[in-house]
C-alpha cells in the first residue's frame, strides 16, 4: 500500500524549526486504528488526516497516543499541503474545510 505523508514545519520558513506536523491526504476514509497506527509511526506531536468531500475536507488530528479535537499547527500544515497541491495541479485551493471532530457526538 502506498501512502503519501508530508511533514510540514508550521510557523516558520526555516527547515528544522517551528512546529512539525505530518499531513496525509487520503483518497477514502480509513479506520481509526489505521490512523492511530500511522500517527504512532510518524511520532510527531500531531498527524493530520484529510479526506476530500463534495463540500470541502474532513480533517482529523492524532497524536502518537490519541485522537484530539483540534490542533492549530497541524491545521495550518494541512492548509499548506492543500495549497501546494492545488498550485501543482493549477487548480484553485478548496474554499472551506470542515473538521470531522465537530460532527461527532
Amino acid at each position: 500500500m502506498e501512502l503519501r505523508i508530508t511533514q510540514v514545519d508550521a510557523f516558520t520558513s526555516l527547515p528544522f524549526a517551528g512546529n512539525p506536523a505530518a499531513v496525509c491526504v487520503l483518497e477514502t476514509p480509513r479506520e481509526d486504528r489505521f490512523l492511530q497506527d500511522v500517527a504512532r509511526e510518524m511520532n510527531l506531536s500531531e498527524t493530520a488526516f484529510l479526506v476530500e468531500r463534495k463540500e470541502g475536507y474532513d480533517l482529523r488530528w492524532f497524536t502518537p497516543a490519541v485522537e484530539v479535537d483540534l490542533c492549530g499547527h497541524a491545521t495550518l500544515a494541512s492548509a499548506h499541503v492543500l495549497w501546494k497541491r492545488a498550485v501543482s495541479r493549477r487548480t484553485r485551493p478548496p474554499g472551506s474545510t470542515r473538521a470531522a471532530a465537530s460532527s461527532r457526538p
